[in-house]
């Protein structure tokens, strides 16, 4: 099972960064060029434990559908996200925060997956997909960063 880590350190308090990283409407923000777009469930403003979002975006120029669902929250400091449907066979985002000394807050992403497919699938998740995926919680992240740094 291929694991994704991403620190992200931002030079913004910790509340400002949670929210921003639950957020439906900077997520989609900063997934523009996928297209992507919240169509069911939370479709924007600030997605809460319990609820659950589908997205819609195109990647490897395919329209995929996903839903997840916040499985588990402690403000300002975690919340896990985890799929319900969609192309993964599984996975599970911990997104961790942590309020520094100097009033930045350090991100740390944590991110598991599994493609369907067996044998296959374990071969395109560390071929493609792990590459893939660090690159879309990087972008999602420097976008937050930006956002939460300007309202600084």
């Amino acid at each position: 099972m291929p694991r994704i880590e991403v620190v992200t350190e931002i030079n913004a308090p910790i509340a400002r960064v949670f929210d921003l990283s639950r957020s439906i409407d900077v997520h989609q923000e900063s997934q523009t060029h996928h297209r992507e777009r919240a169509i069911a469930g939370r479709t924007a403003g600030l997605i809460e434990q319990g609820e659950q979002v589908t997205w819609e975006a195109t990647h490897f120029g395919i329209r995929q559908r996903l839903t997840s669902r916040i499985v588990e929250m402690r403000p300002p400091t975690y919340f896990r996200d985890s799929l319900v449907k969609g192309a993964f066979k599984r996975f599970d985002h911990d997104h961790h925060f942590e309020s520094l000394p100097d009033g930045r807050t350090r991100v740390r992403d944590s991110f598991d997956f599994n493609s369907p497919f067996g044998p296959f699938g374990r071969v395109v998740d560390h071929l493609i997909l792990k590459r893939y995926m660090r690159r879309l919680i990087v972008d999602r992240n420097q976008a937050i960063k930006r956002m939460a740094e300007a309202a600084s």
